[in-house]
């Protein structure tokens, strides 16, 4: 029953994955990206403590929990927000394709910390193809205008982000529940959220959001945020994060299709080719991954 539990939550966290970067550039259209973000995470905040309220789940306040919500928040806060200001340059499909690049950030980055051997032909193989159709999503962003590398280089920090803190709770360990872990990861966010927010625009609600944009919010609030961030950590806590890191293959294509009927976003053939050369690098990568572990059980 658990596994059923760890592989429906896998595939809603894709889902929300592959929606998510269409609703974020919705959401910052008429609230702009920081008060859309920002108040995504107020409403998101808002849920996640009333689904621990009724779940009767305490935050604990030891130093390992306290270390697993600052490396929530790296990703909570972070991640987002570059993703956020990001995505106001670049189409939202581009968004879930550079995304796809975190099973790579995430392997260096724990063989780093692990001292795991995660580098053979294989692995080199698939990180020279990522890096292939990383160049052409390039290629298509200097066709596009110089606002579009910046936004390419924005959602890459964003990734790099995100991977170093799922590495980072996977070090810690805590053992902490998802919805915990969320919450507080919630709270460290949410001060810098506001801040920015009074920095940036003395936190004035906007005056011309549209009703798109107010349902956009909404959801990246309501389920994006409370639902997909507890899915994402539940599952984070029950499989390896190179694993975790691997529902980017299958989100960036829905991600583009979506971007494309939805969101009349251009869909070229320099885009298709370097969004193609990233999702084989992924499965090459996948393969590799498999393999070795397969070869490591065997030699126990």
């Amino acid at each position: 029953m658990n596994n059923i539990r760890i592989l429906l939550s896998y595939l809603c966290v894709t889902l929300l994955w592959a929606t998510t970067p269409l609703a974020i550039k919705w959401s910052a259209e008429g609230a702009g990206f920081i008060a859309g973000a920002a108040l995504r995470m107020a409403i998101g905040t808002l849920c996640v403590f009333l689904m621990l309220i009724f779940s009767r789940q305490r935050l604990p306040w030891h130093r390992f929990a306290l270390l697993t919500y600052l490396g929530v928040a790296v990703q909570i806060f972070g991640a987002m927000m570059a993703v956020y200001w990001s995505s106001r340059f670049i189409p939202s499909g581009w968004v879930s394709v550079i995304f796809g690049l975190t099973p790579f950030m995430t392997a260096l980055l724990a063989a780093f910390f692990q001292q795991e051997q995660s580098l053979g032909w294989g692995k080199l193989f698939s990180y020279l193809l990522g890096i292939g159709g990383l160049a052409l999503m390039f290629s298509s962003a200097i066709d596009l205008n110089v606002a579009a590398i910046q936004g390419m280089c924005g959602v890459l920090f964003g990734a790099f982000l995100h991977s170093l803190s799922a590495v980072w709770i996977k070090q810690i360990d805590a053992k902490l529940p998802a919805m915990v872990q969320v919450g507080g990861g919630l709270l460290l966010a949410m001060p810098l959220y506001l801040g920015s927010w009074y920095v940036y625009d003395d936190v004035q609600l906007p005056s011309d959001m549209t009703l798109r944009s107010l349902i956009a919010i909404v959801y990246l609030g309501v389920i994006a945020t409370s639902v997909g961030f507890a899915l994402y950590y539940f599952v984070l806590t029950h499989l390896p994060a190179t694993t975790v890191a691997l529902i980017t293959i299958i989100a960036p294509v829905l991600a583009l299709l979506l971007g494309f009927a939805v969101n009349d976003e251009e869909l070229t053939a320099k885009v298709a080719a370097g969004a193609s050369l990233i999702l084989t690098a992924l499965l090459v990568h996948q393969f590799v991954e498999r393999r070795r572990r397969k070869e490591q059980l065997r030699s126990v």
